[in-house]
């Protein structure tokens, strides 16, 4: 597979495509991963240690999240368009139960960001476009019939994305600054992929980093 000018691409998309994918890749078509980490449920609250478990189909926008504490677990996902956060405290007393449209955008973000565990989910098509912005820097945009998002992402020199932005819910009502920052590749099956990524919320208070996953193990179906 070799991605040049005559795809249409931004140059940086280009030179990521050729970096991180194998020549004749197949494209991915479900995956699971699991992770460990720290997670921060607010910014004056303490990091907890975190597993989790994650399911992603690409054929339409799925993934299935399980994250267990010491104190809770979570079950986060993205179905039939609809998104969802479920919270227990020790696994009993519901704390969090989380659905509307904000969730919708949210989920849906989670689930394109997320794709740089799988990046064949990248590629062009009827519902995700790149455009240029600059040398090292192009906007990212995937619609569906329900909600349009987008992430401005970063890449470094060999073609690695590095960090992604954009607008999210955090609240209902509310959109916020997010940004993701990926990092320490490794290879899963070929492909080059992020083992590192970091969650942050940039607010008017100040930057709220919520989430520091490393990611142990993958497995795709293609």
């Amino acid at each position: 597979m070799n991605f040049n000018d005559k795809n249409n691409l931004p140059i940086p998309v280009a030179r990521s495509f050729n970096h991180v994918l194998l020549k004749g890749q197949k494209t991915v078509k479900n995956v699971y991963l699991e992770h460990s980490g720290s997670f921060k449920s607010s910014p004056n609250g303490k990091w907890m240690k975190i597993k989790g478990k994650q399911y992603f189909k690409t054929d339409y926008p799925e993934f299935c999240w399980t994250g267990k504490t010491r104190f809770f677990n979570a079950v986060d996902k993205f179905y039939k368009d609809k998104g969802s956060l479920r919270v227990k405290l020790f696994s009993i007393i519901p704390i969090v139960n989380e659905s509307g449209s904000h969730v919708d955008q949210a989920e849906l973000l989670r689930w394109l960001g997320e794709s740089v565990w799988f990046p064949t989910n990248f590629l062009p098509s009827k519902n995700l476009k790149w455009e240029v912005i600059d040398s090292s820097t192009s906007k990212l945009v995937y619609a569906t019939e329900q909600l349009e998002i987008y992430y401005i992402v970063s890449f470094n020199e060999k073609g690695e994305i590095i960090q992604l932005d954009t607008e999210r819910y955090k609240e209902k009502g509310k959109l916020e600054k997010w940004r993701g920052r990926v990092s320490d590749y490794k290879e899963f099956e070929g492909m080059k992929v992020p083992t590192h990524i970091e969650a942050i919320w940039l607010l008017e208070s100040g930057n709220f980093k919520y989430v520091d996953f490393y990611v142990n193990t993958i497995k795709y179906e293609y």
